[in-house]
């Protein structure tokens, strides 16, 4: 046995141990971005003083072990809070892939009283849900179970409720989060014909799910495999378009999914957009905590870099990324084929932007991008038959619609009836726990179109490869 020694305590391990695994099963706060293939080069930590992937670290003696400190990251839920407790309360919660949010309702007044927001644990596991699908699939669902029944009791335990009054809790996510959370194998989810163990609403007890304070769990139905509970819980948030007319939900994020929707149909599908939204394979990437460029402009030859904190910038974050790449086309130093001369863009000390980076966001928003215009075009749907394009994710609360229009992220031609809507998982599942379900017979008609096997989205997808930089 070996001792792996941090400033705070003391963990045992084998020898020949990842120091990965070793930090999971102890449960320190670690990330692991890339589920542990060594590509991203996030979860650099110190063994004796030397920088190590703490994912290909064998530990074969005792060591010494410094963990960079992360921060929580900062998740808007748009939520109007009265802060007024009132006698029958309930709970909602969004199991979202990078954070949670949790809130205190007021029945009675059809009210959120609170919310409380954290990063979800489950990153240690890896960014998005591929591969966490995929731990799951080697090892099994118990640890992700764990870590997030874990962190959802420390939640719970904040509000200070008293445990033998037992509340009713409510939950979106998308389908592999739920699987996760009432401890079911999502392993079938990531392998053909990707086929959840379940889409319908599911109960739960409290008890029987390890939750304290919590009399029963209930879900929202899902769609499909990769359009869940959070998108059903944003169409019963978002405002039906006019008889005749259509609306659009687009959630931001590794797994982007859009629903193309009237007062009577819902056409939906899912992009692999990637995570270089939440900055898992982007260079100085990094997820929304203290230190990341949220914020980039350039005009006149003055910069303006904003951070999260107001701290010295550490990484960029999403919203970061896309005004950077829009101040860089717009000053020619990025060419409409995504071509940067100097190879790399320095953005602050220690930060820059590679020509790697701007790959990876091209074929992240034309994902995105390709996904909108192929439900459009299924549907025979044209722009002036939009009446609004709803933005959602934590990504959308502080997104410039002009540069991610400017970019290619979102259509040109929808850019004025753009809305952010923040978590609106978490506000539709408020909803529904006051009674209001507006989504029942839209989700149970909708229809799924993959697009993996979708002419139009493959020959999209080339096309918004390129950035228009035409004025």
């Amino acid at each position: 046995m070996h001792r792996i020694k941090l400033r705070d305590k003391e963990i045992l391990c084998g020898d020949g141990e990842l120091l990965s695994d070793v930090l999971i099963r102890a449960e320190v706060s670690a990330e692991h971005p890339c589920g542990g293939r060594g590509i991203c080069r996030k979860c650099v930590v110190k063994v004796n003083g030397r920088e190590e992937l703490s994912c290909k670290y064998r530990v074969r003696s005792d060591i010494f072990l410094e963990i960079p400190e992360r921060g929580e990251m900062v998740s808007e839920t748009g939520a109007d809070m009265t802060g007024r407790r009132t006698e029958n309360l309930c709970f909602a919660l969004d199991i979202g892939t990078t954070t949670l949010a949790l809130a205190l309702i007021s029945l009675d007044e059809a009210e959120i009283i609170n919310v409380i927001t954290r990063t979800n644990p489950q990153r240690a596991f890896g960014a998005d849900i591929m591969t966490r699908i995929d731990y799951c699939r080697k090892n099994s669902v118990k640890e992700l179970n764990h870590v997030l029944i874990t962190e959802i009791n420390k939640m719970l335990a904040e509000f200070s409720l008293p445990e033998r009054d037992k509340k009713k809790l409510f939950v979106s996510g998308n389908t592999t989060m739920l699987h996760i959370f009432f401890g079911i194998d999502c392993s079938s989810i990531g392998t053909a014909p990707y086929t959840p163990a379940f889409l319908e609403s599911r109960r739960g007890s409290g008890e029987s799910l390890g939750l304290a304070g919590i009399s029963e769990a209930v879900s929202l139905p899902s769609i499909s495999a990769f359009v869940g509970a959070d998108l059903v819980a944003g169409l019963n948030y978002v405002s039906k378009p006019s008889k005749g007319r259509y609306n659009l939900l687009v959630d931001l994020g590794t797994n982007a999914e859009v629903l193309l929707f009237s007062e009577n149909s819902v056409l939906c599908t899912a992009a692999a957009a990637g995570p270089c939204f939440e900055g898992a394979n982007i260079s100085c990437g990094m997820s929304a905590t203290n230190g990341a460029v949220y914020s980039y402009t350039a005009r006149n030859g003055e910069i303006g870099i904003k951070t999260i904190g107001n701290v010295p910038a550490k990484g960029i974050c999403g919203t970061g990324l896309v005004d950077i790449i829009a101040a860089l086309l717009d000053c020619g130093t990025v060419d409409e084929t995504g071509f940067m001369e100097s190879g790399s863009f320095e953005v602050s000390d220690g930060v820059t932007l590679t020509q790697e980076d701007i790959r990876q966001y091209q074929l992240a928003k034309s994902a995105v991008c390709s996904a909108i215009l192929t439900l459009m075009k299924l549907k025979s749907v044209s722009f002036d038959d939009i009446e609004k394009m709803f933005i959602s994710g934590g990504f959308s609360a502080k997104i410039n619609i002009e540069n991610a229009v400017k970019t290619g992220l979102l259509p040109a031609s929808l850019a004025d009836r753009c809305v952010s809507v923040n978590n609106s998982s978490l506000l539709g599942t408020f909803r529904y726990a006051c009674g209001t379900c507006e989504f029942s017979e839209l989700t149970e008609r909708a229809e799924y179109v993959d697009l993996s096997s979708n002419p139009f989205f493959t020959e999209l997808f080339v096309e918004n490869m390129m950035f228009d930089t035409q004025e």
